[in-house]
């Protein structure tokens, strides 16, 4: 994997230099614009520290929110600004627009060590468009771009990627992690490589299916996204969620991994009900039944006690384990024992685990388990992106190491 080989802020010279660094800072805020989860910010820190430690002057440039490219005192960066101040023990200058004139002259006025933040990206409608003249005046801004921004390397933006084109471009500490466990995870994982998917659809998952199969020894199907497979291989799975157009893809899938050898687990028993929890936790009634015994009224919304044991069991048998979606609908906590049963097999393994974010990410950190994962990935789409093989723009858009 070659193409994830990327420059880092260490290979660079920064001193003296202003370096732009797209952060992601998109933190949740209360009524109050107060930040109520600020890991985002702190997952930043290194990347920042290292720079200012290298005497470099620092830019800072993220979006908030979706602002549809005005302007909107709601989704002001200066928050998260403050906030980064106070984990960095220094002042972070505001700037009060992205290109205008007062982030030029903050920016022309920064000396070495400091730190400044420009105003929302998504202000602008260009940013999204990736526009070129737009990036063009970003970069004009700095000397070096860094980004250190996972969860939107699968956009191509123009603080993702259009900047790059202007500037030398390196990755931060956070992608530079994501790469190489991931990348690596992928590339030659030590085996027996185990892979667990779940959530709700299939059609979210589809290049994610083909392309793991390739490279795992075992794949296992969990969630919503299992009834369809069920029902390719002819089962009632009465109410639950199933996608009729994607029963001929999971029955290609089913003979894909018969030909390449590889082990397809599919739930064998379920959790269900007579329908979905309204509110998401409300209580629910819920019975174990076979998948051979689904009732026609009735909707699986959780995989069964035998099935989270033989799921568990091929997770600790496993080297690596790369897990994306939950197994069930895990909000609510009489439908999460099945999706709590991975996060524990994946807690209690010696194997390399790597969790894609979105659902899977906030589960395992729900149940306190995150800090004996490998790796927890920041970003949902950009991991998908990954495990289905793609090239992400905010990556190949960074410099290349030299081969040698």
């Amino acid at each position: 994997m070659s193409s994830y080989n990327k420059k880092c802020v260490e290979d660079i010279d920064v001193a003296g230099k202003r370096v732009i660094v797209r952060v992601d800072f998109n933190v949740p805020l209360d009524a109050e614009g107060h930040i109520t989860d600020d890991k985002r910010i702190v997952a930043a820190v290194p990347t920042i520290k290292y720079l200012v430690d290298n005497k470099a002057r620092v830019i800072l440039v993220s979006h908030m929110g979706k602002p549809k490219g005005e302007r909107n005192p709601k989704y002001s960066m200066a928050p998260a600004s403050k906030r980064l101040g106070e984990l960095l023990g220094k002042e972070v200058k505001q700037a009060s627009d992205v290109i205008g004139e007062d982030a030029k002259a903050k920016a022309a006025a920064l000396k070495d060590g400091e730190v400044m933040m420009l105003e929302n990206a998504r202000f602008h409608k260009e940013e999204e468009k990736n526009d070129p003249g737009f990036a063009k005046e970003l970069a004009s801004l700095a000397d070096i771009y860094v980004n250190d921004a996972f969860g939107t390397a699968h956009r191509a933006h123009a603080t993702t990627a259009g900047i790059a084109d202007y500037l030398p471009a390196v990755s931060g500490y956070l992608i530079q992690k994501e790469i190489s466990i991931m990348g690596k995870a992928l590339a030659s994982p030590e085996r027996p490589f185990v892979a667990v998917l779940g959530g709700a659809k299939v059609a979210d998952k589809l290049n994610v299916i083909s392309n793991l199969l390739e490279k795992c020894d075992t794949l296992i199907i969990g969630g919503g996204m299992a009834y369809t497979f069920l029902k390719a291989l002819g089962k009632e799975v009465g109410k639950s969620l199933v996608d009729d157009t994607k029963i001929d893809y999971c029955k290609e899938m089913i003979d894909k991994a018969a030909g390449l050898g590889k082990k397809l687990l599919l739930p064998v028993d379920a959790k269900i009900a007579d329908s979905f929890p309204d509110p998401i936790d409300a209580p629910v009634s819920v019975k174990c039944v076979s998948v051979d015994a689904i009732p026609a009224d009735m909707q699986g919304l959780d995989i069964g006690t035998e099935t989270a044991k033989l799921f568990s069991d091929a997770v600790k048998s496993a080297k690596t384990v790369v897990w994306n979606g939950p197994m069930g609908v895990f909000e609510n906590p009489v439908l999460a024992e099945g999706t709590n049963a991975i996060a524990k097999a994946m807690a209690e393994t010696d194997a390399i685990t790597i969790v894609g974010g979105g659902d899977s990410a906030a589960a395992v950190k729900k149940m306190g388990y995150a800090d004996k994962i490998t790796h927890v990935s920041t970003g949902g789409g950009a991991s998908l992106e990954f495990l289905e093989g793609k090239v992400l723009p905010g990556i190949a858009c960074l410099e290349d190491r030299s081969s040698k």
